[in-house]
């Protein structure tokens, strides 16, 4: 073996090692997400449920007064801040977030931030060391594309955080599904460091696999909005309706604690519609280097199907809230269908069809 294979193999090995640490680290900054959402519902959440209950089923209007007796002047109260999402549809605040606004749930909060941030870095220090390893993009199989889109994900996660948007509510869904994606990566899609066919080398290799992988993270983020929000929108649907079946404790603690319907709602369709272009262009450069490597643009690919699929799932999504006004479960049903796709590109079509996009198995 010589110095360079050795090498290789060492990096390699330093990757595994990144990436167990990583792990370790992401499910003590789940169990600190625990304990947020856990300390967050005491009784100073179940003051702000009772508020949040009475402002949901209560109109909002803004109510004017005399700054003086027989003056002339109206001086107009300043309104509470809400989210709507249509008109005649529901007003209801955001929650108080997955802290419940108490000292101690806010303190894990931090400390689940912090971890998440350690388990991160050494998340991409893993993904670099697998480049370094094989000498080209970290992507070029499963267990690669997964790895690398669980960092990208995390990545997306922390920069809205570092931009001060109040997303502290993803935290707990994100850790989770990471620590599934990885544990299925190390387990059932591991694949040693090995080069790639020829036909994969190709500086298109970065361009269209990383658009891919960052599209997809943000699209997972939208997914989590989405999902969320079909469960938020049928707990302020029961609060709404005092005479039907009202929600029970444990619903009541974990959803008063999101943000409304409409802010999920709204903050999954920015989510989509911002990555949407992004998508587009990874099946034009997709398309751009078929043509350089199979001397097509495209064949019908099961993957270029699934891809094209994808868009137009998400295509619809977007036609349907910019024309017919869709908002709400309707648009979310589309865009869960849309994730749905997507995911199935990935995992159904690499496992379970064969294809020219069929290189190193998993």
């Amino acid at each position: 073996m010589n110095i360079a294979a050795a090498a290789n193999e060492t990096l390699a090995h330093n990757s595994n090692l990144l990436v167990y640490s990583a792990m370790a680290v992401y499910t003590l900054a789940f169990l600190a997400h625990m304990a947020e959402w856990v300390f967050g519902s005491r009784s100073k959440v179940g003051r702000t449920a009772a508020a949040l209950t009475a402002r949901s089923t209560a109109p909002v209007t803004v109510a004017a007064r005399k700054a003086q007796q027989g003056g002339g002047t109206a001086v107009l109260e300043r309104p509470e801040v809400v989210t709507k999402s249509v008109a005649g549809s529901r007003d209801v605040p955001d929650g108080p977030g997955a802290a419940g606004d108490t000292e101690k749930g806010d303190l894990y909060g931090r400390i689940a931030i912090s971890l998440t941030v350690l388990a991160w870095a050494l998340h991409v220090g893993g993904v670099v060391t697998r480049a370094l390893s094989v000498e080209r993009a970290p992507w070029g199989n499963m267990y690669e594309f997964s790895t690398t889109f669980a960092a990208v994900a995390v990545g997306l996660y922390l920069l809205l955080l570092a931009l001060g948007k109040k997303v502290r509510w993803i935290g707990l869904p994100l850790v989770t599904t990471v620590l599934l994606d990885l544990g299925l990566a190390v387990s059932v899609l591991y694949t040693a460091s090995d080069q790639l066919v020829p036909a994969l080398h190709s500086y298109w290799l970065w361009i269209h696999v990383s658009c891919a992988i960052i599209s997809g993270a943000a699209l997972y983020l939208g997914a989590v909005s989405t999902l969320l929000f079909l469960f938020r929108d049928a707990y302020e649907s029961k609060l709404a309706d005092p005479a039907g079946k009202q929600p029970g404790a444990f619903a009541s603690s974990v959803l008063e604690r999101l943000p409304s319907a409409a802010s999920l709602d709204k903050f999954a369709y920015r989510v989509n519609a911002t990555v949407f272009p992004l998508w587009t262009f990874t099946i034009i450069a997709g398309a751009i280097w078929a043509e350089a490597a199979w001397g097509r643009y495209w064949g019908w690919d099961p993957k270029e199907v699934w891809a094209f699929i994808t868009w137009v799932a998400y295509a619809c999504y977007l036609h349907a809230r910019a024309t017919a006004g869709w908002k709400g479960r309707k648009a979310a049903y589309l865009g869960l269908i849309g994730f749905a796709c997507y995911l199935f590109n990935y995992y159904g079509v690499n496992i379970f069809v064969t294809g020219l996009h069929s290189y190193a198995g998993v």
